[in-house]
């Protein structure tokens, strides 16, 4: 794909993280199936703790948002003590996680409880966040030319800083200037990218957004914003509308910046 020159104006790189700093595969083959296999075990350990019950109740009013879909399941309130009681309640949860999970739904209630399961897979060795290679070295080039490094991804913020913090790289959090997740907005509204720029502080033509998903490129460069597709092993085929009108990289070596000359 050969060299992709970064506009001049350019301040600040936006980077998503599946397919683009890191492998689908291991979201889809790592981490998502810790969370089906684990969650009803995690929920009985945690039941009695107060960030759980706030990840329960989320969950629940969710679930009350989804009532009309196909599929939805509820969550009931628990209407007395005893263990059958709280069983049914749990497996109300683990029910409607596997259902959002299946429909590959980005909710902040699923992401909130995804990023408290993480820590703990995270802080125990469990689970270990995967890097493409030419990521690190390349985001330490653009820092020492003087570009702001910043994360969009619809995982929480929390799990991002997992993801990187306990890294196969180690912990790379020291990278990035800031990270945003859908609580900024959908990655395809073109409004998150002018709510992106205005937290960043810049205009939005002065950031260049990568990601794997020409929905979200196309919402970025509707705000104004450069944009590049990733390509990377595993990701979903473009089409060839698609591979002739965006700009295309498979590598980050592949962003050549002005001020690397």
């Amino acid at each position: 794909m050969g060299v992709l020159p970064v506009p001049a104006e350019v301040r600040a790189i936006l980077l998503d993280i599946e397919g683009t700093t890191t492998p689908i595969a291991f979201v889809q083959e790592t981490l998502f199936p810790y969370i089906k296999d684990n969650v009803k075990e995690y929920l009985r350990a945690h039941w009695e703790e107060e960030e759980c019950q706030r990840d329960v109740g989320l969950l629940r009013k969710q679930a009350q948002e989804d009532s009309s879909l196909d599929g939805a399941v509820p969550i009931p309130l628990e209407s007395g003590s005893g263990e059958e009681e709280l069983e049914r309640v749990i497996q109300a949860v683990v029910d409607n996680v596997h259902w959002q999970m299946s429909m590959d739904r980005k909710t902040t209630a699923l992401k909130q409880l995804q990023g408290h399961m993480w820590r703990a897979a995270y802080a125990t060795g469990l689970v270990k966040g995967e890097i493409f290679e030419d990521v690190v070295p390349a985001i330490r080039k653009w820092r020492e030319a003087g570009m702001k490094v910043y994360i969009y991804s619809s995982g929480s913020i929390e799990a991002q800083k997992l993801l990187f913090g306990y890294s196969t790289e180690g912990d790379i959090l020291e990278l990035f200037d800031g990270h945003f997740d859908t609580k900024i907005g959908p990655k395809v509204e073109s409004e998150s990218y002018r709510r992106i720029a205005a937290s960043i502080g810049c205009a939005t033509n002065n950031i260049l957004f990568l990601t794997d998903i020409p929905r979200e490129a196309s919402a970025a460069e509707e705000a104004d914003t450069h944009v590049a597709v990733v390509i990377r092993p595993g990701n979903a085929g473009l089409t060839d509308d698609e591979k002739s009108y965006y700009s295309l990289i498979s590598s980050f070596t592949e962003l050549f910046l002005p001020s690397s000359t």
